[in-house]
């Protein structure tokens, strides 16, 4: 049964579809199952990984305001995963979603029947509290929080744990925060070491010990519609999030064989 983790913050330019792309790709490689579904209209997430938005029918706009099945919008990436594609028809969905019954459970519902076909759903939230983040939240067994380690960020982070509090009330009680990441990390920086120490300090092990990096080639894959891994295999940003999904497999168990660890680091 898939492990649903929402890819959340309020705040932009974290490096949410980074991540999403990314890990997907690299549990992939790692012989894992692997469905991406984009939750934001700038659809991102959707050419990051060589699909062409504009080209994608149906999306998960069709799947939300229930035009479609998920089956019959899911595409399957030269990388070895699966997509359920976004473009910026899906700003609709915000408007259309306000009068339908359980606008909340929508995603939630569409995913049920696939959950078999997955061992990973990652969902690239858009960096807002809206309609389409709650689906998020309220389809997710857990969050994973990226975010930069700056002063800004913690304060960001205070409205999201309050954030997921409220919706653990309300919509989904399972709902737990999987783990924090740190991106973009400059080790440089006097301000980040400490904001660094603080999440650990607070968090604990829920702070991946993973930290992606600042990579040039991190930036430029998404031009190329590539994740990293398959752009430079051998950048710190590619061998990060190799990593990262190496601890997160571990984290639930899932033991990797050092052959597997040398094949994909």
């Amino acid at each position: 049964m898939a492990r649903i983790l929402a890819v959340t913050n309020q705040k932009g330019g974290v490096g949410k579809t980074t991540t999403a792309v990314n890990l997907s790709a690299c549990l992939a490689a790692f012989e894992q199952r692997v469905l991406m579904v984009d939750l934001d209209p700038q659809g991102n997430a959707t050419t990051g990984c060589g699909v062409v938005k504009r080209e994608a029918l149906p999306t998960v706009y069709q799947i939300l305001i229930g035009n479609s099945a998920l089956t019959d919008a899911r595409v399957r990436t030269e990388f070895g995963f699966d997509v359920l594609p976004a473009n910026r028809e899906l700003a609709g969905a915000e408007v259309e979603l306000i009068a339908m019954d359980g606008r909340e459970f929508r995603l939630r519902d569409a995913l049920a029947p696939i959950l078999a076909d997955y061992d990973f759903i990652l969902m690239d939230c858009p960096p807002a509290l809206n309609m389409l983040t709650v689906n998020g939240l309220v389809a997710a067994q857990a969050v994973m929080i990226p975010m930069q380690c700056e002063y800004y960020a913690l304060e960001g982070l205070t409205d999201l744990v309050a954030t997921l509090k409220k919706v653990r009330a309300k919509l989904n009680p399972k709902l737990e925060i999987e783990g924090l990441l740190r991106t973009m990390f400059d080790p440089r920086s006097v301000l980040t070491q400490q904001v660094s120490g603080e999440l650990v300090g607070h968090f604990g092990d829920k702070v991946y010990r993973t930290i992606i990096p600042r990579n040039v080639r991190l930036a430029e894959a998404p031009s190329y519609g590539k994740p990293v891994i398959a752009f430079d295999r051998q950048s710190r940003g590619a061998q990060a999030y190799s990593a990262l999904a190496q601890e997160l497999l571990e984290r639930g168990g899932v033991v990797i064989q050092p052959a597997e660890q040398g094949e994909h680091a």
